[in-house]
């Protein structure tokens, strides 16, 4: 590791320790904020870490590319939309996990569906059709599956755009 990847977390310290010093008891509050939020993100970020671990563990760059890759078909769509969908907690713990699959060879159609299609949750709908009514929550649940497969397509357009795959599918 390099030395230089101490040297946010060392001058955050340092800046506590001077802060410490001038506020004790803001800094105390402003510490247990701190924790607070890592208690929250703690759990999330420990399933997409052992999840990326089975990934590396069991799935190959072949999987990866037949499954989620350009050439997959209404199968890549279907199965992004639904890891998408049955997703849960928050986005930026599947980050490392979605960057892993992109390096195995997943198309970024299929991790930009995977990330709108979490906008999609059924074990809410029951929730939101008690606040919206029935109509609007279907309507919106089926619209934002559309809008998130129509934005992976401009995404895997766009982020091919210069690399000389501009002729094919982005899925």
């Amino acid at each position: 590791m390099k030395k230089t990847a101490w040297a946010f977390p060392l001058v955050v310290l340092v800046l506590y320790l001077v802060l410490w010093v001038l506020t004790p008891d803001r800094t105390g509050r402003a510490v247990m904020a701190a924790a607070h939020v890592l208690g929250q993100v703690s759990f999330p970020l420990l399933l997409a870490f052992v999840m990326m671990l089975l990934l590396n563990r069991f799935v190959t760059p072949a999987h990866a590319t037949r499954f989620l890759g350009r050439k997959s078909g209404v199968l890549g769509v279907l199965l992004s939309s639904a890891a998408g969908i049955v997703s849960m907690g928050p986005v930026y713990a599947w980050y490392p996990f979605l960057a892993s699959l992109r390096e195995k060879g997943a198309s970024d159609f299929h991790l930009a569906n995977f990330l709108g299609q979490r906008a999609v949750k059924p074990v809410l709908l029951p929730l939101m059709i008690a606040y919206f009514g029935w109509r609007f929550s279907l309507v919106f649940s089926i619209v934002s599956a559309f809008i998130a497969i129509l934005a992976a397509t401009v995404v895997g357009g766009l982020s091919r755009a210069g690399t000389g795959n501009e002729n094919l599918p982005p899925f």
